[in-house]
């Protein structure tokens, strides 16, 4: 079954800008797990791309956190003009709606780790205003805004007033990556829809990067959804399509209705995934399989497509 794919995560732009390689790659035809020539086999797609940033870049890249935001932004817009009439950018939900309808995939800007404009509230809303619509707190190291699942410690009070200015402008504040304390006090504080854009159940695989069953229900609460991370140490031991399907189905059992849950892969984020599961193209083998576990095409449909369009929608977007 070919369901059209929302997905809430990538890592891609860190490629089409040349961080993990000698020159950067294009978005058209690539060897990452995404690309748009593979994409197209889809009857619909709609890619979250991500600007990653943290202070380790100084080390690993010897470029500031700022200069990879920008190098990140500029890959994402030449892309945008390269491929205009295959893949654009997104703002809101109808604008996806719309794309699918005009045979076009979407594109939707993303923030993984503040660090590329210094955590500073006050700059979202020009960022908003250029398309970012999620936005992390942080990534894996302890910031000015949060604790991480790394580190541990809490929402600082300058994360509180990043949450409520994100929340304002309609950006959705994303979980994933943050501390459990961290995450605990955001709920306390927000005043909609909060995700958790690349993060699986802990139950089924016991990493902190996963969600409890009782932080799954707090996103359900809000609105929001769990988009599911295709990272290998995130799904299990020696990971198959039937051990990414726990996953969904535990979710499935704190959720019969399935409408907070999603795709959030970390494509080109992760370096071993699923076995049977090699990119983009692959999403109609793990929908399959799904099937095979007794998902029915509704559920499924909302899971791949309609549940994300529904909360950018609930945000404000």
């Amino acid at each position: 079954m070919n369901f059209p794919v929302f997905d809430l995560h990538c890592d891609t732009l860190g490629a089409l800008a040349g961080f993990d390689k000698k020159d950067p790659v294009h978005l058209r035809d690539n060897k990452c797990h995404i690309d748009l020539n593979r994409a197209s086999s889809l009857p619909g797609y709609a890619q979250c791309f991500a600007i990653f940033t943290t202070p380790y870049m100084e080390d690993w890249y010897s470029v500031s956190p700022v200069t990879a935001f920008e190098r990140d932004l500029d890959a994402f817009q030449r892309e945008m003009a390269l491929n205009c009439g295959t893949m654009v950018q997104a703002y809101t939900a109808q604008d996806v709606r719309d794309h699918q309808a005009k045979g076009l995939m979407s594109a939707i800007l993303t923030i993984e780790g503040p660090a590329g404009f210094g955590y500073d509230p006050a700059l979202l809303e020009d960022l908003y205003k250029a398309g970012f619509r999620i936005t992390t707190l942080g990534w894996n190291e302890k910031n000015p805004l949060t604790g991480s699942h790394v580190t541990g410690g809490g929402l600082t009070d300058l994360g509180r007033e990043y949450v409520k200015e994100a929340q304002r402008l309609g950006m959705i504040v994303d979980m994933s990556h943050i501390s459990d304390e961290g995450f605990w006090d955001v709920l306390k504080i927000t005043s909609g829809p909060v995700i958790a854009s690349h993060s699986n159940s802990r139950a089924v695989c016991g990493h902190s990067r996963n969600l409890t069953d009782d932080m799954f229900r707090a996103i359900c609460e809000t609105g929001g959804v769990a988009g599911f991370n295709q990272c290998a140490p995130f799904v299990g031991e020696k990971p198959t399509l039937d051990t990414a399907c726990d996953h969904f189905l535990h979710f499935l059992e704190l959720d019969p209705t399935g409408t907070h849950i999603a795709l959030g892969g970390d494509l080109d984020g992760c370096d071993e995934m699923p076995e049977g599961f090699q990119g983009v193209q692959s999403y109609p083998s793990l929908a399959n399989r799904l099937l095979e576990r007794g998902v029915d095409e509704n559920t499924l449909h909302g899971i791949f497509w309609d549940n994300a369009l529904n909360v950018l929608e609930r945000a404000g977007n």
